[in-house]
């Protein structure tokens, strides 16, 4: 009975420390924009998914592409295409990387953190290298990280190749995330 009681409290608490270490969020936030001389286009999607884990620095974003959000039907339907991002074939982004010198966050201290992210992103069914530069800020016990970068649209085999969406969407455009983890 006492060996029960003992292993029951072990199993709890490494149960309690893992899940400390790993925050998961389901509404992450992400948004692009695109600047051409024509018009300015800009989506968000509140449906961003992402871990991050304090005891190895392993950072992961997965975007469903199809809950991006536009101000007109017409940008939705292009977006979605088989001409430009295929959604259908291609449902979701994915990131997957480690927080380079993860030991520098305390993630059980309130600060923020500038924190640089080596890893892969797979787009389009095309998977790069990137590094990505971003914020760490813990505040009451709570994380959030946030990070904005341009991203080359063509690197991703991604392109209008002529016609009026062609030169309405720059071959280039912001992107802006921000995760608030539980």
């Amino acid at each position: 009975m006492k060996r029960n009681l003992i292993a029951t409290l072990l199993l709890a608490i490494l149960t309690i420390t893992g899940v400390a270490q790993k925050k998961i969020t389901k509404t992450g936030h992400a948004h692009f924009f695109s600047h051409t001389a024509v018009e300015d286009i800009e989506a968000n999607n509140y449906k961003v998914i992402s871990s991050i884990n304090s005891e190895d620095g392993a950072f992961v974003v997965s975007v469903p592409m199809q809950s991006f959000e536009f101000e007109k039907a017409l940008m939705q339907k292009h977006y979605n295409s088989p001409k430009f991002l295929d959604t259908k074939q291609f449902p979701k982004a994915l990131f997957k990387g480690n927080i380079k010198d993860a030991s520098n966050v305390n993630f059980s201290k309130d600060g923020k953190y500038e924190v640089v992210i080596p890893g892969k992103m797979t787009m389009h069914g095309v998977t790069k290298d990137v590094t990505g530069k971003g914020t760490i800020e813990v505040k009451g016990g709570k994380i959030t990280a946030s990070s904005t970068f341009n991203l080359v649209l063509a690197d991703y085999e991604v392109a209008f190749e002529k016609g009026k969406p062609s030169s309405n969407i720059a071959k280039e455009v912001k992107v802006t995330v921000k995760f608030s983890y539980d």
